[in-house]
């Protein structure tokens, strides 16, 4: 269930907030330059779409650069290790 609502019914102290996209930005690039057990193949993919979604809708999207240029081919986790410009 979301945070702001308890037992169906709207929480009045809830509070709208959001996140600068620039603030996103980082923390989508830090996930993606990871390379720990915990970041998969499906991690990166989702962190990717979260990011280009973002940046698109707000006409920021500038692309994007491999980290290894030599580990790159497309479906492996190289493919989407990856940094976002903005």
């Amino acid at each position: 269930m979301l945070p702001h609502i308890k037992n169906g019914r709207t929480d009045a102290s809830y509070k709208r907030t959001t996140v600068p996209l620039k603030q996103l930005l980082i923390w989508a690039n830090r996930q993606l330059a990871r390379t720990d057990e915990d970041a998969t193949k499906e991690f990166k993919i989702a962190t990717c779409n979260m990011i280009e979604d973002a940046l698109h809708y707000c006409r920021q999207y500038r692309g994007f650069a491999f980290i290894d240029n030599d580990d790159s081919k497309t479906g492996t986790l190289g493919y989407y290790s990856r940094v976002y410009f903005g």
